[in-house]
């Protein structure tokens, strides 16, 4: 290796090092809820803060991985933000058993729902559906935040869907369990009554339908909140809950004690045996991977860094090269593999096909090692870098849409659990074809460098100054050279914005920013995940495209 080489690469591990600290330090930021002072209130109510509870209710030794921290990021300023959405969720074991954990964070709005916060929490349900994973409420929550009512009350994704999830889970068998540990008002009431089962924490929880200032206005009734829902009301004279705690420790440790009786379900039969560490360690990663979307590098380099040692089986490895397709095994589970190379390739016949494209070829391959994983019951790994389908007059004439809609159908009627992490780029119909948001993945993750978009920000610009102008000149309006470098600037600025990963993780595109060396960890528990579910026949056969 030259020395331009080592530099180049030591300067790529800085980089990347730099945007994975900016990622911890916006990450910390959030973690802080509604600020110190809030939390600082909520201790002195005798209340463990959010974070506190999740962490005292997973299994000792063991991790909690959090979806959609950044969910809301850099939204409803106006109101005074909403960290987190107000929100959190993640995968943890209780007694042994991976659950889906959504515990409101009290300190934000008093854990009001905004928009996204109904987002997130359907997302939380949807993980669970798909998985068959149990769900624990931890309740602390004034319902609908009143001032945007209209964007999360009436529609098909809104805040009522949850309640028709909770039945739809309980006619599953999914068992749900809630500790409501301070408020539960309104609509919000039906969450924890609609689980299976209910703990209501004394002196601090609380549920009913209407409060006592909305009661008095309502019907001119003046009653206290402790009379009107407290714990011993809802559990000795209504019934409306099952157990009554003494404090926040005490309902969780009774969830963990309820988790320890639930039964076993059926497995999915994801195949995996013995780990084996990777070739190369996940530092590697970091020195790899450029931080420039546009550089090329060795896409197969990176794949020794994240799966175990010897086990990597390429597929059709000398045709269709602009796309990776291989077996191979990630923590010990078996997997399927379809990654984007970014490397500029020649074809057998000669011919320079550019990195990150994906051509008629690289699409017919995958197609048909999507199918065989599906046959085979071998979930399935996306790895985006990808900036979009071959285009031009030869691309079209070798029937490029035709070659890509195999492709896209393949990833529709994929039946085996999907992951997508988005590496690099994820451009217009490739992020489709690999697997993107619309296309059902169990899990989707983005690395700091990811960019999701129609297009790249310089292409976009192009088209979008171009059109600009043209108005302009339309309306009788000179544009100088000067006028249109100016305009370029300021349109490619804002387009690069909404491409950053930031962008898409605070609308739930996906579902977090992960360190790149966390890669492994996060793949292996979604597997974990995806074999408590089901998995549907595959209806289409192998054919020969």
């Amino acid at each position: 290796m030259s020395d331009e080489q080592k530099i180049m690469l030591e300067r790529n591990a800085d980089e990347m090092k730099l945007l994975i600290s900016k990622m911890k330090h916006r990450g910390d930021e959030i973690r802080l809820g509604g600020g110190k002072k809030r939390l600082q209130q909520q201790a002195d109510q005798g209340k463990l803060t959010a974070r506190e509870r999740v962490s005292y209710l997973i299994d000792e030794d063991t991790d909690f991985f959090e979806f959609g921290l950044f969910t809301a990021y850099g939204q409803y300023e106006e109101h005074g933000g909403c960290p987190a959405a107000g929100v959190i969720i993640g995968l943890g074991y209780v007694s042994g058993r991976l659950c889906m954990i959504v515990a409101n964070d009290a300190t934000v709005k008093a854990g009001a729902w905004f928009p996204l916060t109904g987002k997130k929490n359907l997302r939380a349900q949807e993980i669970a559906m798909e998985n068959r994973l149990p769900v624990i409420y931890l309740v602390d929550s004034a319902g609908i935040f009143l001032p945007m009512q209209d964007e999360i009350f009436a529609d098909k994704e809104h805040f009522g869907r949850i309640f028709r999830n909770n039945a739809k889970m309980s006619s599953l068998g999914i068992p749900q369990l809630s500790a409501i540990m301070g408020s539960c008002v309104a609509g919000g009431a039906y969450l924890p009554i609609m689980s299976d089962e209910a703990i209501i924490v004394d002196k601090t929880g609380s549920i009913f339908l209407a409060g006592p200032y909305l009661v008095k206005a309502a019907i001119g009734e003046e009653v206290d909140q402790e009379t009107l829902g407290g714990a011993h009301t809802q559990s000795n004279i209504s019934g409306v809950t099952d157990y009554i705690a003494k404090d926040d420790k005490d309902a969780l440790n009774k969830v963990r004690d309820m988790m320890k009786s639930i039964g076993s379900f059926p497995k999915a039969g994801l195949d995996r045996i013995e780990t084996i560490p990777p070739r190369f360690s996940a530092d590697i990663l970091l020195r790899k991977m450029p931080v420039d979307p546009t550089k090329p590098y060795n896409t197969k380099e990176l794949l020794e860094c994240l799966v175990d040692e010897g086990s990597l089986l390429y597929y059709k490895e000398d045709y269709g090269k602009t796309i990776i397709t291989a077996y191979a095994r990630i923590d010990g589970w078996s997997v399927g593999i379809v990654a984007n190379n970014r490397e500029v390739v020649k074809t057998a016949k000669g011919e320079l096909q550019f990195g990150g494209v994906i051509y008629s070829d690289s699409a017919d391959k995958a197609t048909r090692f999507i199918m065989v994983c599906n046959q085979k019951k071998i979930p399935l790994i996306f790895l985006h870098d990808v900036t979009g389908f071959m285009v031009g007059k030869r691309a079209e004439h070798g029937g490029i849409i035709k070659d890509g809609a195999k492709m896209v159908n393949a990833v529709s009627n994929s039946t085996v659990p999907k992951i997508s992490v988005i590496l690099g780029n994820s451009y217009g119909a490739g992020n489709y074809a690999m697997c993107g948001k619309a296309y059902d993945p169990r899990f989707i993750f983005a690395w700091p460098t990811a960019k999701i978009a129609v297009m790249g920000g310089t292409q976009a610009a192009k088209v979008l100054t171009q059109i600009q102008v043209s108005a302009l000149q339309k309306q009788g309006k000179e544009v100088d050279e000067a006028s249109q470098k100016e305009l370029f600037g300021k349109i490619q600025a804002k387009y690069e914005s909404h491409t950053s990963p930031y962008y898409a993780a605070s609308r739930l595109w996906v579902d977090e920013i992960i360190d790149p060396r966390e890669t492994r960890k996060f793949i292996s528990i979604s597997l974990e995940a995806a074999n408590h579910g089901e998995i549907e026949k595959f209806n289409v056969g192998v054919i020969q495209t």
